[in-house]
């Protein structure tokens, strides 16, 4: 059985995330599920899109990525499961955009002939039909993927479609030698579309040129630096505070690698 790796902007304080599990299981008994992240800012598809790209490297081959970021969610937008290295399964809407560059789709399915789960012993009350329009997490991305983790047939999902046809956000990763801000973190770094800076040089970013250092220790208490993060990205801090309120970034600020070497 295949794991499934889960992201959601859901948050912990209502119980989406654990609905979504209860029917990954009962679809799938016995299935690693595995949280990545639920307390991402609700709808910003940047953020999470970000998030996959961080964690996917590290995920097994042939594992089920299971996203959900939906500001779509109920629209004639698509509802999809992918196939690369690993499976994607989640809305059509560009939150894999930064997965794919790493992990490139070669296979798609629409998600049209999934069948939702029906809650128990509720039908006198709620007057419950099968297909709500607000929470594909649990009715449809979730049976998807434990249809997924099975190991079962993608074309008993749906019809499948051209991997060209999927949406992507408008980003674009380049060793420079301009780029944006992609997002940010929860410590207020931000987080850029530059894949390289060089050491002892500069960045420029909201009329402020800041040193390329090798990590905060190298720079003073309170000073502004730029470096390569964890996902290989050129991010932009703030030694012991938020480079986003103290610089007044935003994104798609623009960001520039200077020549200018020490």
């Amino acid at each position: 059985m295949r794991p499934v790796f889960f992201l959601s902007d859901f948050g912990l304080e209502d119980p989406y995330v654990g609905v979504v599990k209860a029917v990954l299981r009962e679809r799938a008994p016995g299935v690693a599920v595995v949280d990545l992240a639920h307390d991402l800012p609700p709808q910003d598809l940047r953020r999470a899109a970000y998030a996959l790209f961080e964690a996917v490297p590290y995920l097994p081959e042939g594992a089920v990525v299971l996203a959900v970021v939906d500001p779509g969610v109920g629209t004639s937008r698509r509802a999809v499961a992918v196939r690369g290295r690993r499976w994607y399964v989640g809305p059509d809407n560009g939150l894999f955009t930064l997965a794919w560059l790493l992990d490139p789709p070669q296979r798609a399915f629409l998600l049209e002939r999934v069948t939702p789960p029906r809650p128990r012993g509720v039908e006198p009350l709620l007057g419950w039909a099968p297909g709500a329009y607000t929470f594909h997490g649990r009715d449809r991305f979730a049976p998807a993927a434990a249809h997924l983790a099975l190991g079962l047939s993608p074309e008993a999902l749906g019809p499948e479609v051209a991997p060209e046809g999927l949406l992507r956000l408008p980003l674009a990763l380049s060793h420079g030698p301009r780029g944006e801000i992609l997002t940010f973190d929860r410590f207020g770094n931000a987080i850029t579309t530059l894949l390289w800076a060089p050491l002892g040089g500069f960045v420029e970013v909201a009329e402020r040129r800041l040193p390329v250092r090798r990590t905060f220790g190298e720079a003073a208490w309170g000073e502004a630096l730029a470096y390569l993060g964890s996902a290989g990205l050129l991010e932009i801090a703030l030694h012991g505070g938020s480079a986003r309120e103290a610089l007044g970034l935003k994104e798609g600020m623009p960001v520039a690698l200077l020549e200018v070497l020490d």
